[in-house]
């Protein structure tokens, strides 16, 4: 079966990575996200990546710490370039040919993002993974991903969760939640379902970018939502 999405922007979230521990990076988790993007990347999709930091540093916690908040802005972005690098890792452990690129300039680890660039990574079979968010305070990793998505022309946004879609109401607290199979970025507003940040979610609806929000800790389906079968729930 051919891809119906052939450029994908996959958002994950950094306490993805965690697995069962508390904090930080559980090397089962990056190697299964690894195998993951590997088998997309075996069936030609152009693959680009956003990672969050909130394994390791959460910056909306830092006004009780005493930390300023474009200070705890910047430290989460440092943040995703570490699960960058581990993530980067683990695909290349896997032959998978991957570029870390960084908003905020750290020539020893990582490219810095340079459009045109990461383009040509992306039609030339390399991974990229986009770290440090979009470079400035006030953004979270979901306005990154929704801006680097539109900026390199992706055909969608997955958007991997520990649920198997979007529901009126949180599965996790309320057993009778409905799931949406397809839902409209309008009425995703009128419900007031958080799938990303407005800022985010705006940025898709302007551009008519689809949003797909799945269980990402089911094997193989990353791939299947590639091919065009309806898992998870669509936002268009």
């Amino acid at each position: 079966m051919s891809l119906k999405y052939k450029r994908i922007l996959l958002k994950l979230s950094g306490e993805s990575l965690m697995g069962e521990q508390k904090f930080g990076i559980s090397s089962e988790m990056v190697n299964y996200y690894a195998l993951q993007i590997k088998e997309l990347v075996k069936e030609k999709a152009e693959v680009a990546i956003v990672i969050g930091g909130g394994n390791i540093y959460r910056g909306l916690s830092t006004e009780s710490s005493g930390i300023e908040r474009v200070t705890g802005d910047y430290m989460g972005m440092l943040a995703t370039c570490i699960n960058g690098m581990a993530l980067q890792s683990a695909l290349e452990t896997e032959g998978v040919y991957t570029r870390l690129i960084t908003a905020i300039e750290m020539r020893q680890i990582a490219e810095p993002y340079i459009r045109r660039r990461a383009i040509r990574h992306l039609e030339k079979g390399r991974v990229v993974i986009f770290s440090a968010g979009t470079g400035s305070p006030y953004f979270t990793t979901d306005s990154a991903a929704a801006l680097r998505a539109n900026e390199i022309n992706a055909n969608v946004i997955f958007k991997g969760t520990r649920v198997d879609g979007i529901y009126d109401s949180d599965p996790e607290k309320n057993p009778n939640a409905i799931r949406f199979d397809n839902i409209s970025f309008a009425k995703v507003i009128s419900l007031g379902l958080s799938v990303m940040d407005m800022t985010a979610f705006t940025l898709c609806q302007e551009n008519n970018l689809p949003i797909i929000v799945f269980d990402i800790n089911k094997p193989g389906h990353l791939t299947r939502i590639a091919k065009g079968e309806l898992i998870g729930t669509l936002v268009q």
